[in-house]
């Protein structure tokens, strides 16, 4: 059955190959970019595929741009945006961190609330939550984002309970580490302020930690399995992809239990 899905940070990576690709499936898709300039190209490449799609700039920070979302009715709401940087959580400017949490979670639980209000109204519906592996893991260097992310674990856990009772429901997708170039940028900003002879981390430990970049998961796979699970209406609440991250986080997940320092 076609489903109105509203996503959010559809300018580039994942997000913007979901909201094609529901697009394609027969959905009625309401994308929106951080940046007009996105906006723009995403129009184009969705004219050229012949989409049927809604494509608008909201700056989930902005408050006039969240605005817009009331003008919407949609059956799903995918809570897609987020930035990403990297660096040691001992050392990182703490205006680096609060950008992050603005964006990923702040800013993300505003336009939540919105659809969520619609929703209960509605009386049914569903919120998806795009997560990480690093809501349920810690690698060294990319705490300020994993902060973030495990922060949007206990709000959409929460909320799903919360919600439950007014016939929506909320879930996560939690993907592994796939090559769109968002855990690259994320990667080199940290040198944009470390200074080796000032900060106490090793600069070859973060190289080192940098060198798995080279292993990442072709996109194209997250998608599909976007496309499948966001307009479904029965699934797991949390959605691990793919299956080696998720015996990777769940063997993660049961060391932790025994971690000792």
């Amino acid at each position: 059955m076609s489903k109105t899905i509203f996503i959010t940070g559809a300018g580039s990576g994942l997000g913007r190959g979901a909201a094609l690709g529901l697009a394609k499936n027969g959905h009625r898709v309401i994308a929106t970019t951080e940046l007009t300039s996105q906006k723009t190209d995403l129009l184009r490449e969705a004219n050229e595929l012949g989409l049927d799609m809604e494509v608008f700039k909201l700056d989930i920070t902005n408050e006039r741009d969240r605005e817009q979302i009331e003008k919407y009715d949609f059956d799903v709401f995918v809570a897609n945006a987020a930035i990403n940087e990297g660096g040691p959580l001992a050392e990182v400017p703490m205006d680096r961190v609060r950008a992050l949490f603005e964006v990923n979670v702040f800013a993300t639980l505003e336009t939540v609330q919105i659809a969520a209000r619609k929703l209960v109204e509605k009386g049914r519906g569903k919120i998806v939550f795009m997560s990480s592996m690093a809501g349920i893991s810690a690698t060294p260097y990319v705490g300020p984002y994993t902060a973030t992310k495990h922060a949007i674990e206990g709000i959409a856990q929460t909320m799903k309970s919360e919600l439950e009772e007014f016939g929506v429901q909320v879930a996560t997708i939690n993907p592994g580490a796939f090559n769109t170039g968002f855990n690259d940028r994320a990667a080199e900003e940290k040198w944009k302020w470390f200074d080796e002879f000032k900060h106490f981390t090793r600069k070859e430990d973060m190289k080192k930690q940098e060198e798995g970049l080279g292993n990442q998961f072709d996109p194209e796979d997250m998608i599909q399995k976007m496309i499948e699970i966001i307009p479904a209406d029965h699934h797991k609440f949390r959605t691990v992809y793919p299956e080696e991250t998720e015996n990777q986080l769940k063997k993660t997940e049961k060391e932790r239990w025994g971690m000792e320092i």
